[in-house]
């Protein structure tokens, strides 16, 4: 795999065609729920940034993609894991590519975010 990343379209096309259509709709999820978001490769993943902090993470794997809100969110949404029945860690969170993302899960979680930075 390559080892750098300028952007996110370069990084999704090292996937398979669903994989890359599974990650565009989460990255137009993450942007739906704030048009200020930036985007960027961090930890050579795809990431978003709001007023310059780190938003959320994304990579996908062979199996799942996996979706890093950073560990408070991660905490905050535990029990929607768990009756999901999601594999998740302290700072991150499993969707199988076998089944649809869970979008307003995610859009929570984004918001989640955005409101901790708001807070400062």
């Amino acid at each position: 795999m390559k080892d750098t990343f300028t952007n996110f379209n370069e990084y999704f096309l090292l996937f398979p065609e669903e994989v890359q259509l599974k990650m565009e709709i989460l990255r137009k999820a993450i942007h739906s729920q704030n048009p200020n978001l930036e985007e960027y490769i961090g930890y050579q993943m795809p990431a978003f940034k709001y007023k310059e902090k780190p938003l959320v993470y994304f990579a996908a794997y062979k199996k799942h993609i996996g979706f890093y809100p950073l560990p408070k969110a991660i905490a905050h949404f535990e029990n929607d894991f768990i009756e999901r029945k999601y594999k998740f860690s302290k700072g991150t969170v499993q969707f199988s590519l076998k089944e649809d993302l869970p979008l307003e899960l995610i859009e929570k979680m984004v918001r989640f975010r955005i409101s901790e930075i708001n807070k400062g």
